[in-house]
């Protein structure tokens, strides 16, 4: 059973939750999903594991259900999810974060350490320089064509309606292994996903560059929980060699999903299932 609720943020933002499984058991798990400027979609990932414990996801302030008309800050969406927990009556949380939702979820417990019974850390952080050979592989991934008509849309100062779609699928299916399956995916994802908060997304993403966790990843592995982990996509165009190098600079196991890229649950679902049951079990108690 889906429970849903509104929370008033101290700010007058207003975010939208919704939680699976039996609400008041601790700790729970709270999902984070990335972006920044998309609406959560991680429903599917949520069903996986609410059995186990209960699920919290939210909409990130601005984006999908959640409204907010201002300047974004990571400092302000880090305490968003502080007071989503005061709002939830927990104390603390087992973060699972997916892409931008693995470095929020990472510097949530650089600001409150305490509030964080165990972290997995899901396709990303990505720090170091991975950018160049993320960029590479995707364009390797396209061709000519679709690189050229990207271009093209990215140019455009304004989108209509399909338009924005096209862009969304184009930017959107190399993300995944499987180039054939990742265009429907990818297509998929551009109608659900919308609107894309493209503000904040450049908000966050260049308050991100120019404070990284680069420079911070002393200080998270000093006050991360014991138990936090990795995982990825061995089929990511970001590099997997990045998340090693992660790995060992904060020294934590990595898994990685063979046959899976950025969204690894709907190329290996049964896979990653597995991993998620096997960490929470771990991380509750169970």
């Amino acid at each position: 059973m889906e429970t849903q609720g509104l929370v008033s943020m101290s700010d007058g933002a207003r975010v939208r939750w919704a939680a699976l499984g039996e609400i008041g058991g601790e700790p729970p798990v709270v999902m984070l999903h990335g972006g920044p400027g998309l609406p959560d979609y991680l429903g599917d990932v949520a069903v996986m594991v609410a059995d186990l414990a209960p699920v919290y996801r939210y909409d990130q302030r601005g984006t999908g259900r959640s409204t907010w008309r201002g300047r974004h800050r990571l400092a302000r969406h880090v305490e968003d999810l502080a007071e989503l927990l005061d709002a939830w009556d927990v104390s603390g949380a087992v973060l699972i974060g997916h892409s931008y939702g693995a470095d929020l979820a990472s510097r949530f417990c650089l600001a409150h350490p305490d509030r964080v019974a165990a972290m997995l850390l899901m396709c990303g952080p990505f720090v170091g320089d991975w950018r160049a050979g993320y960029r590479a592989e995707r364009d390797r991934r396209m061709s000519a064509a679709q690189r050229e008509r990207l271009r093209a849309l990215e140019g455009l100062p304004d989108r209509t309606e399909e338009q924005e779609v096209e862009l969304l699928t184009l930017a959107w299916f190399t993300d995944h292994a499987d180039p054939e399956r990742g265009r429907h995916w990818a297509a998929r994802a551009a109608r659900r996903r919308r609107p894309v908060n493209w503000t904040m997304n450049g908000e966050l993403g260049g308050e991100g560059s120019a404070d990284s966790l680069d420079e911070r990843l002393a200080e998270l592995r000093a006050c991360m929980p014991a138990r936090t982990e990795l995982l990825g996509g061995a089929g990511d165009p970001r590099p997997v060699q990045a998340l090693a190098s992660l790995a060992l600079r904060l020294g934590l196991p990595l898994t990685r999903i063979e046959g899976a890229g950025h969204e690894p649950w709907l190329e290996r679902p049964d896979a990653v299932r597995g991993q998620l049951r096997r960490f929470v079990r771990g991380a509750v108690g169970a």
